[in-house]
């Protein structure tokens, strides 16, 4: 009976010790919520010891929780600000550790109706400061020009703000949404809409091409234009985390890293950064 009872509590020590797993928990960009979820699922495929958990809610949301603790890795589709390693600094003594995962062509959308095929830095940042309300001036119709934009909560909108609007405030009559994917649909539908996001959104829209001044030629975000940096709004896409990583969360960075995550970037409709 004793010899019994020994071997029942060392059958459940070693389930109870099977049954651990490690958990990594993913909080942040919309833009980069799919691409996480790809990863965290293909990773957890291989790897049933590791749980990872992955959700959106704007790149200065995933930061937020990096810093207050909540998250052990913040997806972010801008760079962080040095606001942000301050605090993360005064709380944990580190300035963060940066990865770059992923590269993205900042795209245009579209509608596929709209006649105008390429845009100039000069003529987005006038359509959503307010300065050109028209499509005429932008080689289109003599029509009003419906902006679509993010929330200011995501990393799209402040990288957008600050690389393409030089840093001024967007437009009353932007229509901000909450989603990337919001965005697409809304230009979808909408003849006169222009929107902002990641390439791997543009689906069932169109894409402008872009030039820096009027005397440049114009880029469409592709592999060989963000490669080479040639398309004008091409990005990092990150993942920051509060200390150099160890044990589960490096094997799954490193994975990320790696020929197999890099070409998870691509299939998603992203652009490797190798």
């Amino acid at each position: 009976m004793k010899r019994t009872i020994i071997m029942l509590l060392g059958l459940l020590a070693m389930v109870a010790f099977a049954g651990e797993k490690e958990t990594i928990t993913v909080k942040g960009s919309d833009t980069m919520v799919i691409l996480a979820q790809r990863w965290a699922e293909k990773y957890m495929e291989a790897h049933p010891d590791v749980t990872i958990q992955v959700t959106g809610g704007g790149s200065g949301v995933g930061l937020s929780a990096l810093i207050n603790g909540a998250t052990d890795i913040a997806n972010s589709s801008r760079p962080i600000k040095g606001s942000e390693r301050e605090k993360l600094k005064q709380r944990f003594n580190s300035l963060g550790v940066e990865v770059k995962t992923a590269k993205d062509g900042l795209s245009v959308y579209l509608n596929d109706a709209c006649p105008v095929r390429e845009l100039s830095h000069a003529q987005l940042k006038g359509s959503y400061t307010g300065q050109i309300t028209n499509w005429k001036a932008l080689g289109g119709p003599d029509a009003k020009i419906i902006t679509y934009g993010r929330e200011n909560s995501s990393g799209t909108y402040v990288y957008f703000r600050d690389f393409v609007l030089g840093g001024q405030d967007f437009a009353a009559s932007v229509q901000t949404l909450p989603g990337t994917a919001a965005v697409v649909n809304a230009v979808a539908k909408d003849k006169l809409g222009i929107g902002y996001g990641g390439a791997a959104y543009a689906k069932g829209i169109r894409m402008a091409a872009v030039k820096k001044d009027n005397n440049s030629k114009a880029y469409e975000p592709n592999a060989q234009t963000v490669k080479d940096d040639t398309y004008p709004i091409t990005r990092y896409l990150y993942m920051y985390l509060r200390s150099r990583p160890t044990g589960a969360m490096k094997a799954y960075i490193d994975w990320i890293l790696s020929s197999e995550g890099q070409d998870l970037v691509t299939k998603v409709g992203y652009f490797p950064i190798k």
